[in-house]
C-alpha cells in the first residue's frame, strides 16, 4: 500500500549563521515547501529560522523539533512546535524524524545532526560545506540539493512500504 504522507525534509545548520548562508536556507526552505513536503528543524534560529521562513513564504508546513519546555522558544514561521525538553538530545529527534537532510554550514550540533542521520541511514545533501565526510553528498546549488532530499525521502518510504 502506497502512503500518502507527505515527505519529510530536515534543515540543520548553525543558529548563527552569515547572511549568504541565510539567503541559501529561505532558498532551501522555500524549494522544500513548493515540491510539497514538509519541512522539519530545530525551530529555533539562524539557519532553521531562515528555512521556516522559506517554506512559509511558499505556502509550506514546518515542524520544529525544540530543545527546550516552552512552544513559545519557536521560530515564528513553526507551525508544528515539538516541546522535548531534551536540550541538544533533541538532535536525534530531527535525524529520526526527516526521512532525508539538507545541512548548511554549522558547528558541532550540526555535525552531531549529520552523525546521527547517517547512522539511521538518512541520507545527507549538504550546502556548501561538510565536504570532508565521505557519506555526505554535496551541492552549491539549493534545489539541486532539495531534489536530491527529495529523491531520497522517496527511497527511504518505498524501503518501509
Amino acid at each position: 500500500m502506497r502512503s500518502t504522507q507527505k515527505p519529510r525534509i530536515g534543515v540543520i545548520g548553525g543558529s548563527i549563521a552569515e547572511p549568504s548562508v541565510l539567503e541559501t536556507a529561505r532558498s532551501v526552505g522555500e524549494a522544500i515547501a513548493k515540491a510539497g513536503a514538509i519541512l522539519v528543524c530545530g525551530g529555533r534560529g539562524g539557519v532553521m529560522e531562515a528555512a521556516c521562513r522559506g517554506a512559509k513564504s511558499a505556502g509550506g508546513l514546518t515542524l520544529g523539533i525544540l530543545p527546550g519546555d516552552r512552544a513559545e522558544e519557536a521560530n515564528a514561521w513553526v507551525d508544528i512546535p515539538v516541546v522535548t525538553g531534551l536540550g541538544e538530545a533533541r538532535n536525534v529527534l530531527i535525524a529520526r524524524t526527516a526521512q532525508a537532510i539538507v545541512a548548511l554550514p554549522g558547528g558541532t550540533g550540526t555535525l552531531s545532526e549529520i552523525a546521527f542521520s547517517l547512522n539511521f541511514g538518512r541520507r545527507v545533501i549538504a550546502i556548501d560545506g561538510w565536504e570532508s565526510i565521505p557519506e555526505v553528498e554535496t551541492y552549491s546549488d539549493p534545489e539541486a540539493a532539495v531534489a536530491r532530499a527529495l529523491e531520497a525521502a522517496r527511497e527511504i518510504e518505498a524501503r518501509s512500504a
